[in-house]
């Protein structure tokens, strides 16, 4: 797990810190599960939300983020949600080890913090959303932080209802 940022880092220090403790976080949730436990369907209103579902998705909102946003690179059709396809397809990935799921998102992590030291924090990405806004690297990351403590909570909920595992 990384620890905590410095209490008096500069403020790219500061916001990788808090983004790379929370990343480092969701493996822990995960340790000691079994494969039909990752991928046991829980809530009734929110079927695609398994454990193995939201690291799919956590990995995916990293490289939509800072490849297609910021870097500007053009969705070639390798995302989960090219045009057309279904809502939350990055969700399903039954059959999909829990572990490789895992990897991917580790290396998706470490691939976006070497993307992010290319840019100043008022930068901003290259590609802007449909109405044409654009976010600043700073917003950015600040944005994964929020993404990425709310998806633990989502982990922390599931891996409660299914073991009782807390913390």
């Amino acid at each position: 797990m990384t620890g905590r940022p410095p209490l008096t880092g500069d403020e790219r220090t500061q916001l990788i810190g808090w983004l790379d403790l929370q990343r480092s976080l969701v493996r822990g949730k995960c340790e000691g599960l079994s494969e039909a436990d990752a991928y046991r369907k829980l809530l009734p209103t929110s079927p695609l939300m398994t454990i193995a579902g939201i690291v799919s998705h956590m990995r995916w909102i990293e490289y939509s983020w800072f490849h297609e946003d910021l870097l500007g690179v053009p969705d070639t059709g390798q995302t989960p949600w090219t045009e057309g396809g279904p809502r939350n397809e990055e969700m399903m990935v039954d059959g999909v080890p829990l572990a490789r799921l895992l990897d991917e998102y580790e290396e998706e992590c470490a691939r976006s913090n070497e993307i992010v030291a290319r840019f100043s924090l008022d930068d901003v990405q290259r590609a802007p959303d449909p109405t044409g806004a654009q976010a600043s690297v700073r917003f950015i990351l600040c944005h994964m932080i929020e993404e990425t403590a709310r998806h633990l909570g989502h982990l922390d909920i599931l891996r409660e209802l299914l073991d009782g595992r807390t913390g």
